[in-house]
């Protein structure tokens, strides 16, 4: 068990989200970041969707009612007991220890991970917190919450090197997108100005979706309405104002406002993890190319996890004067 001492900003707990329900007019919800939700969770040796805690930039002070080993993902100052520790490692908290998580350097949410995960009552197969629909609620200090059981001897002390970490802290950011699908609302002009401007994240953003300012995008004579369709996860709606609104996981299921593009999926956290005043590009890709970059971030995230997991080596290697990182499985003796 765990308690929550102090709780600074917007604390939930978040997995991988409920999917299933869309037509029911639901949510997937779930952590906004998946890709730093899933290796804070493979740091502890936990499934990709075993629950998490999420922070709104500032962490929370937690103390340890039990023994348990954890991992904090996200660019933060941590301490244990007062004594500085990184982020990216995970590490054994004695019962008694009190964990301080300070506020992000760069981007916007983080996440907290424990052996065992985190126990809740699962509603409609997740226990992702979704406020808007009473599926959840945010937490509060004081508060204490169960962990799962786990085996904690070998989850401790596993460090995610910077070169494997994601990086939120330019100050613009490039996020492709697939065109479409409602393009005959829009002029040639204003699909022009959508891909050759910078869009800045206005305060007005939230999980349900980030509303940008910027030059407006020109609508066609069928103008910004339409008949009232699916939305997408990572959906560009363009609404009379022509001011883009990029749709994330609380977002609604369904919407009337002309829709641009849509976020790759492997680009989605980089949308969120973009503060207020942060500015935002967008370059066009295919389909074809959009499924072979979530292959390639789900191929990388597989070796991670692999890596990890102390089955396969990371390797720095320089070719063609750019610098990668290479895997390689560990042979038995």
């Amino acid at each position: 068990m765990i308690e929550l001492l102090k709780v600074p900003s917007l604390l939930t707990v978040q997995d991988s989200g409920r999917f299933g329900y869309r037509k029911l007019g639901i949510p997937v919800a779930g952590a906004v970041d998946d890709v730093s939700a899933r290796l804070a969770n493979y740091l502890v040796g936990n499934p990709a969707d075993a629950p998490v805690l999420e922070f709104l930039l500032a962490g929370p002070t937690i103390k340890f009612n039990v023994s348990a080993v954890f991992a904090v993902a996200g660019d933060v100052d941590l301490r244990l007991n007062g004594v500085p520790i990184e982020p990216w490692t995970s590490y054994w908290a004695k019962r008694g220890d009190i964990l301080e998580v300070g506020t992000l350097k760069s981007g916007l949410y983080g996440y907290i991970a424990f052996a065992g995960g985190i126990k809740c009552r699962p509603l409609l197969g997740s226990c992702s917190t979704y406020p808007r629909a009473g599926l959840g609620r945010t937490l509060k200090a004081g508060e204490r919450l169960n962990l799962g059981h786990a085996i904690l001897t070998g989850r401790d002390g596993r460090h995610l090197p910077p070169e494997l970490r994601p990086d939120y802290s330019a100050e613009e950011k490039t996020v492709r997108v697939v065109l479409g699908p409602n393009l005959d609302h829009f002029t040639e002009m204003g699909i022009e100005t959508f891909l050759s401007e910078a869009y800045t994240v206005t305060p007005e953003s939230d999980r349900m979706g980030y509303r940008l300012d910027g030059p407006v995008i020109e609508h066609s004579e069928k103008g910004a309405d339409i008949v009232t369709d699916a939305v997408p996860l990572g959906a560009v709606q363009v609404p009379a104002s022509g001011k883009p609104i990029i749709m994330l996981r609380d977002a609604q299921t369904t919407g009337g406002y002309a829709k641009i593009a849509v976020v790759v999926t492997p680009d989605l956290p980089l949308v969120a993890q973009s503060r207020p005043g942060e500015r935002l590009r967008f370059e066009a890709v295919s389909v074809e190319e959009a499924q072979e970059l979530l292959r390639r971030r789900e191929r990388m995230l597989a070796a991670i996890r692999r890596f990890l997991d102390g089955e396969m080596r990371a390797y720095r290697i320089r070719t063609g004067g750019e610098e990668l990182i290479a895997f390689a499985k560990v042979e038995k003796e």
